[in-house]
């Protein structure tokens, strides 16, 4: 049983040495300022502010909320669905065909631009959910003190200048500068990006620069306490605050509009032109020859409605739904279907570190005990590496329930590693303290960035067992463990194995012990953790995903560019990213303090170099897309927290994580991955690649089936034959032949060698690769078939010519269909 267990806590205040000039507040550098200095820069101190003082400042400030956002109206929205040319130019077709006596053409290209319509209206409505996401984060209520009394009120009626008392579990409600700390650590990744909590010091931080996450001395709106406690003043509320900076560039950024349409667009306006000129020349060549007016002008707009693929809009918006639907099944959720395609077009994958590239749960990866190094779990073959992990497992404050195959572990990263390393090696805490039972502890404190718990020993006597930053465990340690006893303590050893792990990007702990004969008359730290037996060290890392360096490398031989953006370390971030081959040296990472001093003219010369961004803030991550798209990149952005939401938003594909992110990164991104998984987004390339190409295919199969039947009429007359169709024999063909093959190649597979070949150039259209030249000599080909069957059936005064041209150029058309299937393979 555990004995009298008493807790020794170490607050650290701001002291009122810290003076320091209160005009940096202007600046509003509030992590420079000292905590006196904060408070005399805000008018206030700390036993609050009185309820009149509040009041006054709340009806001067505002509330502590982020501001509506005008929406758009639903007419609006609606109205937006038909301003693209390919719309507008079908919804003359439809008119055209109900004026020539066709209502069943009209009718069906009126349901395809209905269609398109709803579909882009949902996806319209999907978006304006993004702000509303956003203030889900702020907190309800919060703990204030004024005039010295202790009151919880709605975290809305905060204002500059409030005393706010933090505990775990408590939202942060306003941006604070720390007054007091506790332990008090604050999950802060939906702003940074940053996988461990963060630990609090009241300390003032002098880089004025400083990044989000090296501000220990600030905690932020919307970001969560996980341990101890705190005290802070109000620096900012509202938009002020760095969540209310980030929903100013979500509501400032504006989407941009994907590959395919762009590239549709494109090509409906020129084909739209086309059209016209077709339209003019066959009705003067017509006039000119002796045929009717009205029979010509009819012949001439039939030609032209028959030019425009009206099946187009259709079979794009089936053949994303299905590939959205393949997708699925690969955990990859797709919230706006054009995303499908563009996934296909990305030149650069810009990916959050933290559970996406890696596993997102901390690991014992490397052991160092009595001089040897060891990667992963030891094996227990000696009185060292048994004293480490019973270390590891006693000076532990994991909480566990269940079988250990199926238990479920709560409590700090770094501990729940430690734990479960031990567990794996026979030394599980629950079962040790049955023989170990723990009789006091001192928590770990960030001061003195250690903790100590102390036990009874079944041998007799006491142990204490301390684990902590492995710096501060060799120099509190008086020797080291040996297999015979203890040896004299090689410090200078012990730092090179602590310098080589942390240039791998480890973190690393130290554990140590020390044998009591009789309890110490004090339970001071400085009394207890001195005069230690250095048992080792653990280095503890987010190890990559198995399935990541793979995919990596997948994408290469796609000439996709993977760049890993995160808020951590940088030693950390470029660790792993060697380890998945993202980056090989130092010269391939960038900062966001050293980000932040580059112009964007500047940037733009090296931004294709850079392969990680380490401490990069939110408008940053933005600055990041917005350089590669003004080089002509195709950006996909991946991302988790409310921090990622802006560069979602800008990227031409937005991907969230399913798990770990945020509804404001949801509401944001283009695409969900359900699993958050690298290789999802990889899988979902390739599914992007095999649609583009059958989008393309449906282009060139459509506009040479078309141009079959241009040629066909154009050229009749010119060979002295008469017209050969009818307009309604040109609005069936066009209707049937169009659409139904169409559909067939929305379920085409992909082709061989579809991930070994580069993405398509930005600039890149849809006629690329002499798709045009084929579109003109093939549809010559079908029109001399016609021509030529014509000519000899109305030269033998065949009585159904008309019906002998209108069959072989259907049947030219649907061969043609099948020729098709490949851009690469013969149709044999």
């Amino acid at each position: 049983m555990t004995a009298n267990k008493k807790t020794t806590t170490n607050v650290n205040k701001a002291s009122a040495s810290e003076r320091g000039n209160a005009s940096a507040a202007s600046m509003k550098a509030w992590h420079t300022l000292p905590g006196d200095a904060a408070l005399q820069s805000l008018e206030s101190r700390l036993d609050g502010l009185t309820p009149s003082e509040a009041k006054a400042r709340l009806a001067r400030h505002g509330p502590n909320q982020l501001p509506e956002v005008k929406r758009r109206t639903i007419a609006a929205m609606i109205a937006d669905q038909f301003k693209d040319f390919m719309i507008l130019l079908l919804i003359g077709a439809a008119v055209v065909s109900g004026v020539i006596g066709e209502p069943q053409d009209t009718i069906a290209i009126l349901v395809i631009v209905l269609l398109n319509a709803v579909i882009g209206f949902v996806q319209e409505i999907r978006a304006e959910r993004a702000m509303e996401a956003l203030k889900k984060l702020a907190a309800p209520n919060a703990v204030v003190r004024r005039e010295g009394q202790t009151l919880e009120i709605p975290a809305v009626n905060i204002v500059s200048g409030d005393i706010v008392l933090l505990e775990a579990g408590r939202i942060v409600p306003a941006d604070l500068r720390l007054l007091e700390v506790a332990s008090l650590r604050i999950a802060e990744a939906v702003l940074t990006g940053e996988s461990m909590p963060v630990e609090k010091t009241v300390d003032a931080v002098p880089d004025h620069d400083a990044a989000l996450g090296d501000r220990k001395n600030m905690a932020y709106k919307g970001t969560q306490v996980v341990y101890g406690r705190g005290v802070g003043v109000v620096a900012e509320t509202g938009i002020s605050t760095e969540l209310g900076r980030i929903a100013n560039l979500l509501g400032s950024e504006k989407e941009v509009k994907t590959p395919l349409q762009k590239r549709l667009a494109v090509f409906g306006r020129n084909l739209g032109l086309a059209a016209l000129a077709i339209c003019a020349l066959v009705f003067v060549v017509g006039v000119m020859r002796g045929e009717d007016v009205v029979l010509m002008f009819l012949t001439a707009v039939s030609l032209a409605v028959a030019a425009v693929p009206e099946a187009l809009p259709a079979v794009v918006t089936i053949t994303l739904a299905l590939g959205a639907r393949r997708m699925v099944r690969t955990h990859a959720l797709i919230r706006k279907l054009p995303a499908v395609e563009t996934l296909g077009s990305v030149t650069y994958i810009c990916t959050d570190k933290t559970g996406t590239l890696t596993q997102n749960k901390m690991k014992a990866e490397r052991f160092s005990v009595n001089g040897s190094m060891v990667s992963g779990r030891p094996a227990i073959c000696n009185e060292s590496w048994t004293w480490l992990l019973r270390g590891a497992a006693l000076c532990n404050d994991v909480s566990a329930a269940g079988e250990q195959e199926e238990q479920s572990t709560v409590g700090d990263p770094t501990e729940v590693a430690l734990y479960e390393v031990a567990a794996e090696g026979g030394f599980r805490r629950e079962h040790l303290e049955e023989d170990w039972p723990r009789i006091d502890e001192i928590p770990f404190d960030s001061e003195r960035k250690c903790m100590t718990t102390f036990h009874t020993s079944p041998e007799g006597g006491w142990v204490s067992f301390t684990k902590g930053a492995a710096e501060v465990i060799v120099d509190r340690s008086l020797d080291r463990l040996g297999e015979d006893g203890t040896l004299p303590l090689d410090s200078e050893r012990i730092g090179r194995e602590i310098e080589a792990m942390a240039d791998d990007g480890l973190r690393v702990l130290g554990i140590a012990m020390r044998r009591w004969k009789d309890m110490p008359s004090s339970f001071a730290p400085e009394e207890v953790e001195k005069d230690l037996t250095f048992v080792g060290l653990a280095g503890l890392m987010d190890p990559p995903r198995p399935e990541a360096e793979e995919a990596i490398g997948l994408c290469k031989s796609a000439g996709i560019r993977p760049v890993m953006i995160t808020g951590d370390h940088p030693a950390t971030a470029l660790a792993i990213a060697r380890r998945l081959g993202i980056a090989d040296g130092p010269d391939d990472i960038l900062t966001g303090k050293e980000l932040a001093a580059l112009s964007l003219d500047e940037f733009e010369r090296i931004v294709q170099e850079v392969r990680v961004y380490a401490r990069v803030a939110p408008e940053q991550k933005v600055k990041i897309v917005r350089a590669l798209q003004d080089k002509g990149e195709f950006v996909a952005m991946t991302g988790d927290g409310v921090n990622d939401a802006p560069a979602l938003k800008r990227a031409e594909i937005g991907v969230a994580m399913g798990i770990t992110g945020t509804d404001v990164a949801k509401e944001a991104s283009h695409m969900i991955l359900l699993d958050d998984n690298f290789a999802t987004i990889v899988h979902a390339v390739r599914e992007g690649r095999r649609i583009y190409d059958n989008i393309r295919k449906f282009v060139k199969y459509t506009m040479t089936s078309n141009s079959g039947e241009i040629w066909t009429i154009f050229l009749a007359p010119f060979l002295g034959l008469p017209i050969p169709l009818l307009p309604i024999h040109i609005l069936w063909i066009n209707l049937v032949t169009d659409g139904l093959p169409g559909l067939a190649y929305a379920a085409e597979p992909e082709e061989k060698g579809l991930m070994t070949r580069p993405p398509k150039p930005p600039k890149e259209t849809l006629f690329a690769h002499g798709l045009g030249a084929q579109i003109i000599w093939i549809g010559l080909l079908m029109g001399a078939a016609s021509l030529a069957t014509q000519g000899w059936a109305f030269y033998t005064d065949h009585a159904h010519w008309q019906t002998m041209v209108f069959t072989v150029l259907c049947l030219s058309q649907l061969g043609n269909a099948l020729a098709i299937r490949s851009d690469r393979e013969s149709l044999f």
